[in-house]
């Protein structure tokens, strides 16, 4: 029977540190009652504590670490609720026949994707047996030593299977194709060489038979893999494992989940993804690798995976783009980490080097903190000078951008000796500004 929160309070060190996010013991555990939470956030849980509350204070999906990466773990259905916690991991597919394997893989090795502050990259590799079991053993090997990248294995036979286990050793990996026929031996596979076992059936209720008994076995270091027809079979089967595990907690549908992508179509292959991106797919492997297919999936699921509640910003201080003087033009915009890459590679596009003022905005964009009084000409100005702006620079010339011009004259008054020239409302009009009105 699961514990209410003023129980599960009784055993938490009643300290209210705040360390594990919540302001008092009690809110922390009435967010472990509703399963949002987990006592591991609790640095000062009694072993009691732990004892007593065990599994049940757990999240409701299963964490594993593939590789250096977490999948699972998830506390809400919605992300609107908290926060989707472990991003799904982009891993590409090689078939052990497939031309050019070398290329392939340097290639996915090699790309890297910079979006707001981000270095985004290729997961994990898929290489999947089509030939003979030297050609995908060399395959397994070919991918740890080009990429180090955490392996999913899919082979013919548990033989291939424990041959490229053992030479993903030391990379915590993905084992695939465990089914009844073969479970107990992918297991034992699995359990000697550190790696994730996914498991799959023809049905929903298949793969729950084999997760519960894998884990009164004592065996729960599991992902599953449903087999679907459709893409919208493939959303139903997921929201229902979701669902199941968070609101019903039902245990044996706790776990991430992996798929295998492949619609023969490119564009077909990208919605199919996105639905695993947004509809909680724990590994999402593509069927070939293309940067233009990745940057979309990418750049998607880092929205996704965003706290809503806490918007990416950057640190709030005066930056250097390019090389510039003293006597370099000054810009200012919020510190949302969105509107200052844009704005950043607009001036850097331009061709030329400036200064870019960033005050504290709480990562609100240019309306948003305006309209909350977190970006006027008083807050801007007050910035500038406990951070010695006017002692860097000898212009005296200063831009804002276009949709807040009303703050010109208060910005002014707040700095005596600049000048406020008001920019274009778009970043992406920057360019064009610079050249025509700048370069006066």
């Amino acid at each position: 029977m699961a514990l209410s929160g003023l129980q599960i309070q009784k055993l938490l060190p009643k300290t209210n540190c705040k360390e594990c996010g919540s302001n008092t013991c009690l809110a922390f555990a009435m967010k472990l009652a509703a399963k949002k939470a987990s006592l591991t956030e609790c640095p000062y849980a009694s072993d009691e504590a732990k004892q007593v509350l065990g599994a049940d204070s757990e999240p409701p999906v299963k964490g594993v670490t593939a590789g250096t990466a977490v999948i699972g773990e998830e506390t809400v259905v919605y992300r609107h609720e908290k926060t989707f916690v472990h991003q799904t991991l982009m891993a590409v597919n090689i078939n052990d026949d497939a031309q050019n394997i070398d290329k392939t893989l340097t290639a996915i090795n090699n790309y890297k994707l910079e979006r707001v502050g981000e270095t985004l990259t290729v997961n994990a590799i898929a290489v999947t047996q089509k030939s003979s079991d030297e050609s995908f053993l060399a395959l397994a090997k070919k991918a740890c030593e080009i990429t180090g990248l955490p392996l999913i294995i899919k082979a013919a036979s548990t033989s291939s299977a424990e041959a490229a286990a053992k030479a993903a050793a030391g990379i915590p990996s993905v084992l695939a194709n465990a089914d009844a026929s073969n479970i107990d031996e992918m297991r034992k596979i699995a359990e000697e060489n550190g790696h994730i076992l996914a498991v799959t059936g023809n049905t929903m209720d298949e793969v729950t038979a084999l997760t519960e008994k894998l884990k009164s076995g004592g065996f729960n270091n599991l992902i599953v893999e449903f087999k679907t027809d459709s893409l919208a079979e493939a959303f139903q089967t997921n929201a229902i494992a979701r669902f199941s595990a968070i609101k019903n907690n039902t245990k044996t549908l706790g776990y991430a989940s992996l798929k295998y992508i492949d619609a023969g179509d490119f564009l077909q292959d990208v919605i199919a993804a996105s639905t695993e991106i947004c509809k909680y797919g724990g590994i999402c492997v593509l069927p070939t690798f293309d940067p233009a297919q990745m940057v979309t999936l990418m750049a998607l699921r880092l929205n996704i995976y965003t706290d809503p509640q806490k918007p990416i910003q950057v640190e709030p201080k005066l930056y250097a783009i390019g090389e510039p003087t003293r006597n370099s033009p000054v810009f200012v915009t919020t510190n949302f980490s969105l509107t200052y890459f844009l704005v950043s590679g607009e001036i850097e596009n331009s061709g030329i080097s400036a200064w870019l003022v960033i005050p504290e905005c709480e990562g609100m964009s240019v309306l948003t903190s305006w309209a909350a009084g977190k970006f006027s000409g008083a807050h801007i100005a007050k910035f500038m000078k406990e951070n010695g702006v006017e002692e860097m620079v000898d212009t005296r010339e200063i831009i804002i951008p276009g949709y807040v011009a009303q703050i010109s004259g208060e910005l002014e008054e707040s700095l005596p000796g600049w000048k406020v020239l008001v920019g274009p409302q778009e970043s992406a009009d920057l360019e064009s500004f610079i050249k025509t009105v700048l370069a006066k």
